[in-house]
């Protein structure tokens, strides 16, 4: 049947092939389909490798895998767009140069960048500050938590990028390829931002040490002479307008040449280290000869060293006391009879070393922590102080002030920054010789490192200065030097200018990181709307990207305070570091086949123990900021999940989902779900036509508005053949109802299967369908529309072997009638009743589908009534309050309502309507037969009808001869379209049956139109029936002449259609206007001689109703009054 199998044999990769239609990652072990197929003939001339000719599309040669993975680069994208573009900028050559291949080892390429991003503004502006006011041992638990986080994150990283090889992309990468696309966006983007607001946080470092340190008097906003929150209101302006300046020249840098930066690096790295040694020099001279950075203290608080020239009241000078500046600062003259301030009377003025050295054991006094509210004075522990505790504080101006209230978890939040980093060296995995085993090796190395330095400095800045130094964060009483600067050696200076060009430098390297990888997450195409930013000049730099960071960037910049925009940052990067660790613990605990790390010094539990740390540090940060930036990473998660791309990534959160849905289908083996679970689990099975094209597409949209309920969805086919010669069919048929489910909003699966007998095949599907405890309960199928036509009892027959199995298999079934009538998920009612005849309680099926229904938005506003049919000894007012009471019990409103429906003699019309049945039924059994015993069978059953009725009434007989040729095929009633083979057979059988009279109860008559298919009609059929009489008194007595006849008919049959007719017409006098009725089904017949006779029951018990569903229940309780 195919024409071409090799076609459909292409890898997944090739053109033709049949796949998901998800992009797959682009692999090197898959050679490219474009080379031609002499190319690919040759490539096995002369090898002895005829035998695998037939595979040479999907298996390449081992020479050609070798060789494409010895060419395969790993440089992210744009980068050699990137260099080929420089080239021809230096001139147009004959031949490019060719590029080097990555040369950077361990040192250059993963330890110094890692050491130049961990060393930062921190560990300059903030250290001391935070070891004087957490104390010794405060500072020391803060720095080994967030020291110990790294290096655990380092570790999952370590194991993260060793499996495999790792394009540049850094953690972006890894993360997004570890655990998904929906997780890899939303860490991809925290991790930007986190590096976005880092260089905010740089820069106004930077802005810091340029105004405070360097030069004070380039001030826009002059702080001199203001006081409290003016003075800090102004200082914040001048951080806003200095850092935009310096915010838009970095942004202007990066945007002309990257190059420039990356040539700096080095010199912005040498000023950090030369900055660090500076203070162990610095601590080592501490302990020779201290250096002297005075501290004038008033009792026990510290003075402003700009508010007095000499440390003391008075001065003697040529035997005459006068008076300082000092003594100016706190009395209203300079008299020594003059006001002054109470505590300036009552306590004496010191001086004391701000830097006493490594040897003066002040490391006792600096243990604990001294945490200050805003606006308290820095006060020396151990020195007396004479003050009235009842009386406020003046001249609090004179003092070095608290700038912040502080406490531990604020410490946490503005030290976090200092650790980040560590991703440095994965970054840059495009550039490095091996990077398996450089970036291990170097991050942890650069780890080991900066965290030493941070845990020592810890310790020695307590040990060699001075509390209310450490405490005092602007250097306020030590001559406005920045703190560390009065340790290092051999000047301050050192640390000024180290700082403050490590911090520019910094600042670049964020303003150059971020836009790249907003570029890369942008090119994954995960997010539709960042898809513009993937967009950039020519050689591949993200111009819109660095637009979009400078933007962000700027809102730190307004912010304006360091200690505010640090906790921020520490959120993201701890989000990000967080998923790297899940990432690793995940890819561990699922022990996928790929999870085949180079670096074997990882477990789960250092991974998860990593994770705690992160979440635990979110929160001890800065709980606000946590929940903030989990909201946006779960926004941005479910935006992914909703609009972004599908991606196939082979991501360990696929690994989990299959763990967790094998865990579950074993809990679900333990046994049947209780009442109270029960949920229909449906199996829809539709037919497609000859272009695998759905026949019956609103049997989807009902199974939609059932699905409040939730529960398990199978929507299976069958497709007549072999699976070898039809597999592109079932494929095809596949699609079809994959497109079918998303169209209409059905979330489940599709199953299709391929049998040599389409019965069989519906078969298979009700027998296998599902997986373990996960299987349907519940089947749906349409109703044989055209069931009467002869080309179409198959199909009924197919449908009633359906309706045994279910009723074997104890499952329910759902037969909707007139499906095309339904309505679609779009439409409304904005009234109406579903009706629900509750004849034989089948486990409460019928109880449970309205009120499912009802919760869609369709069927919403439909209310529902019951009916329940009282027979001759019931107690019909008993039966309606017990009713209700059930009802209630079951938390179901809905009106209620008992039909009587009292035993009566049955009418000559259903002894006719029988006769009729049973005689259709015989004709059809003849099918069987060869053509020439079909016609002699059915013209002696027609012959003989035929002739009895003459013998009884020979004017009727007449009249019909009259009616049949007066009358078209489409007025005709339904019992006239027999299933037969030719216009001769149809054209005698309509002669005999062409008397029988239309029900007088009933209001319509099912007809037959031009093209064979059952409509529903107005009262013409039964109007013509009653003519009928009318114009032949005789005939209607002349029916209860012809008792011999129905003599012989079976009595059972007699009594079931009695039945049907008697429910159709209360049915029909109660419900006629209802939006859907629901029914029970009666069961099929045990042997299946009956099958035409059944399915004539069920369409005299529907006859006339527009919307109804069938139901029988599975044998079991679906719905219970307990809780």
């Amino acid at each position: 049947m195919l024409n071409n199998i090799t076609d459909c044999e292409e890898g997944e990769g090739g053109p033709n092939s049949q796949g998901d239609g998800n992009p797959k990652e682009s692999s090197p072990f898959i050679n490219s389909s474009a080379a031609s197929d002499a190319e690919k003939t040759q490539q096995y001339d002369g090898k002895n490798m005829a035998l695998f000719e037939e595979e040479m599309d999907t298996s390449p040669m081992v020479s050609s895998l070798l060789s494409s993975l010895a060419n395969y680069s790993n440089l992210p994208t744009g980068s050699k767009e990137h260099e080929e573009e420089e080239n021809n900028e230096e001139g147009a050559r004959p031949s490019k140069k060719p590029v080097k291949a990555p040369q950077l080892g361990t040192l250059m390429g993963v330890y110094l960048p890692c050491i130049q991003n961990i060393f930062g503004v921190i560990l300059f502006l903030r250290m001391t500050w935070m070891v004087g006011i957490g104390g010794v041992l405060g500072s020391f638990i803060i720095v080994f938590m967030c020291c110990s986080t790294t290096m655990l994150t380092a570790i999952s990283m370590s194991a993260i990028a060793t499996n495999g090889v790792v394009p540049a992309g850094g953690s972006y990468y890894m993360i997004s390829r570890s655990l998904g696309p929906e997780f890899g966006g939303a860490v991809g983007i925290c991790f930007y931002l986190g590096t976005t607001f880092a260089g905010a946080m740089y820069i106004l470092g930077c802005i810091e040490i340029l105004l405070i340190y360097i030069i004070p008097q380039a001030a826009i906003f002059q702080i001199e002479g203001l006081e409290g929150a003016e003075a800090e209101a102004a200082l914040l302006n001048n951080m806003r307008v200095y850092g935009t300046i310096v915010l838009s020249l970095m942004a202007l840098v990066v945007f002309v040449g990257v190059k420039y930066v990356n040539k700096l690096a080095l010199v912005f790295l040498a000023c950090v280290i030369l900055s660090i040694v500076a203070v162990y020099a610095g601590v080592i001279k501490t302990a020779i000869d201290p250096p002297v950075f005075p501290v004038c203290l008033l009792g026990n608080r510290t003075l402003l060293s700009k508010g007095y020239d000499v440390c003391a009241k008075v001065i003697e000078i040529d035997n005459e006391t006068v008076t300082t500046k000092l003594w100016r600062s706190f009395c209203d003259s300079e008299s020594l009879n003059a006001t002054c301030d109470e505590y300036f009377i009552n306590n004496n003025v010191t001086e004391i070393q701000g830097i006493p050295g490594v040897t003066s054991g002040i490391l006792a006094e600096n243990l604990f922590g001294n945490y200050l509210e805003k606006g308290v004075v820095l006060e020396k522990r151990g020195l007396a102080s004479d003050v009235d505790p009842d009386s406020p504080t003046t001249s609090s101006n004179r003092y070095v002030l608290a700038d912040i209230t502080s406490f531990f978890t604020l410490l946490v939040g503005i030290y976090f920054p200092s650790v980040t980093g560590i991703m440095a060296g994965s970054n840059r995995s495009g550039d490095l010789r091996d990077a398996q085993k450089s970036i291990p090796i170097g991050t942890i190395a650069a780890i080991t490192t900066t965290s030493t330095v941070y845990m020592s400095c810890v310790v020695l800045f307590g040990a060699c200065i001075e509390g209310v130094v450490l405490r005092d964060k602007f250097g306020e009483g030590v001559s406005g030097n920045l703190v560390i600067g009065t340790l290092a050696w051999p000047s301050p200076w050192v640390i000024v200018f180290g700082s403050f060009f490590s911090t520019c430098g910094a600042g670049l390297q964020s303003l150059t990181g971020a836009p790249r990888l907003l570029q890369a997450i942008s090119r994954d195409g995960i997010i539709p709307f960042l898809r513009v930013f993937g967009h950039g000049k020519e050689n591949g730099e993200p111009t819109w990207a660095l637009l979009l960071t400078a933007s962000i960037c700027e809102i730190g910049i307004i912010i304006a305070s360091l200690d505010s925009v640090a906790p921020i940052l520490s959120m993201f990067f701890l989000m990000c570091y967080m998923f790297v660790n899940l990432a690793c613990a995940l890819q561990t605990l699922l022990r996928t086949p790929n999870w085949r790390p180079r670096f074997k010094f990882y477990h789960w539990a250092l991974s998860f123990l990593g994770m705690s740390l992160c979440l635990s540090l979110m929160f001890i940060c800065s709980w606000y900021y946590a929940i903030v930036a989990m909201g946006i990473a779960s926004c941005i998660y479910k935006y992914i999940e909703f609009r972004g791309a599908e991606k196939e990534w082979g991501d360990g959160i696929r690994g989990i989902s299959l763990s967790a849905a094998r865990f579950a289908l074993m809990r679900l083996e333990e046994g049947p779900p209780h009442t109270k679970n029960w949920r229909p689990q449906i199996l829809v099975l539709l037919s497609v036509d000859a272009e695998q094209n759905v026949e019956q597409p609103r049997l989807l949209s009902l199974t939609n508005q059932l699905k409040a309920g939730k529960g398990l969805t199978i929507v299976g086919t069958a497709v007549h053949g072999t699976f070898l010669d039809n597999y592109t069919e079932a494929q095809r048929a596949d699609q079809s109802l994959r497109k079918l489910m998303e169209t209409e909003k059905v979330k489940g699966f599709s199953q299709v299967v391929i049998s040599s007998n389409l019965r069989d095949g519906t078969s298979h599907l009700i027998q296998v369908g599902g997986l373990g405890g996960l299987k349907h309960n519940t089947v749906m199928v349409s109703w044989p529309r055209n069931w009467k036509q002869p080309e179409c009892h198959q199909q009924f027959r197919n449908f009633i072997e359906v309706v045994r199995e279910t009723t074997v298999a104890s499952l329910a079934l759902l037969v909707p009638k007139n499906i095309s009538s339904y309505p679609s998920n779009g439409e409304r009612f904005t009234e109406g009743h579903i009706d629900v005849w509750w004849i034989v309680h089948d486990g409460g099926m019928l109880m449970l589908l309205p009120f499912l229904l009802r919760q869609h938005k369709v069927w919403r506003k439909c209310k529902m009534r019951i009916f329940t049919v009282a027979q001759m000894d019931d107690n019909s007012i008993q039966m309606k309050k017990d009713l209700i009471t059930f009802l209630y019990h079951l938390r179901i409103v809905a009106e209620v309502e008992v039909v009587e429906m009292l035993d009566g003699d049955i009418s000559a019309y259903t002894y006719e309507k029988t006769l009729v049945m049973e005689q259709r039924s015989q004709i059809l059994k003849q099918m069987h037969l060869t053509k020439n015993e079909k016609e002699r069978e059915i013209q002696s059953i027609t012959d003989s009808s035929r002739g009895s009725i003459r013998r009884k009434n020979p004017s009727t007989a007449r009249s019909q001869h009259s009616t049949e040729e007066g009358t078209s095929l489409a007025e005709k009633p339904e019992e006239e379209s027999v299933a037969v083979s030719n216009l001769k057979q149809v054209q005698l059988i309509h002669s005999k049956n062409a008397s029988t009279p239309t029900s007088p109860t009933s209001p319509t008559s099912p007809a037959v139109s031009a093209g064979g298919a059952a409509t529903w009609t107005d009262n013409k059929g039964a109007d013509k029936g009653k003519n009928l009489l009318a114009a032949n008194p005789e005939s209607g007595r002349d029916f209860f002449n012809m008792k011999p006849e129905w003599e012989n008919l079976n009595q059972t049959d007699v009594r079931r259609m009695h039945t049907a007719m008697r429910l159709n017409e209360v049915i029909m006098k109660k419900s006629k206007e209802a939006k859907l009725v629901l029914l029970n089904m009666p069961g099929p017949p045990k042997n299946r001689v009956g099958n035409e006779n059944y399915m004539e029951f069920l369409e005299v018990l529907t006859e006339g109703l527009n919307r109804v569903l069938l139901v029988r229940g599975g044998g079991r309780e679906v719905i219970t009054i307990y809780s």
